[in-house]
């Protein structure tokens, strides 16, 4: 959990101390939120190594995040453009509802095949959880834009590290019942 988390709340500690600052490196000037956008990139990029290194696996859903945070990051550092950095949630969560909303119209829960494992359902179940996430993907992705569209980036980072994190955490506890009602027994068969 830690390394999942720590990299987003080093960011945000490291932003809200250097968000009103200016750099000059290499005579460029950046702002707090492309200097913190350039730390927290490596930081990413070692927790997710030294969390590869201690499970010996990574999600998809970690790989793409990293794989976007550094093309993302990347160009908002090269273009000294924050627009980048804010446009990155759109994209994941855009093509994770895309790819569950393609696995849907094929009859199938894709979200089954990479959660199955950690949560055994009915077939039912998975398909009715992974309609409800694709819908919350793509209500997220809506939200993100919105927000980092017509806020301030103080507000869109504090949106981005709280807001989302409790959407998805509401989200999670909002689908107990679906949950309780398809589980399947630990020793009962799989339909």
């Amino acid at each position: 959990m830690a390394l999942e988390l720590g990299p987003i709340i080093l960011f945000f500690i490291g932003y809200v101390r250097i968000k009103d600052r200016t750099f000059d490196i290499l005579g460029t000037t950046y702002d707090g939120f492309i200097v913190a956008t350039a730390v927290f990139i490596p930081v990413l990029l070692i927790a997710t190594g030294i969390l590869w290194f201690k499970t010996g696996k990574l999600s998809k859903m970690q790989l793409m995040t990293a794989i976007l945070v550094v093309v993302f990051g990347g160009l908002g550092i090269w273009f000294n453009d924050d627009s980048f950095f804010k446009m990155k949630p759109t994209i994941l969560y855009v093509i994770f509802a895309g790819t569950l909303g393609f696995g849907l119209l094929r009859g199938k829960s894709y979200l089954q095949f990479v959660m199955a494992e950690m949560m055994p359902l009915q077939d039912e179940g998975w398909m009715i959880f992974t309609r409800r996430i694709a819908l919350f993907f793509a209500a997220l992705a809506v939200t993100n834009e919105v927000v980092w569209r017509t806020m301030s980036t103080e507000a869109w980072v504090n949106f981005k590290v709280f807001g989302l994190t409790a959407a998805m955490f509401l989200f999670f506890m909002s689908q107990m019942r679906l949950f309780s009602k398809y589980a399947i027994a630990e020793d009962g068969p799989k339909s």
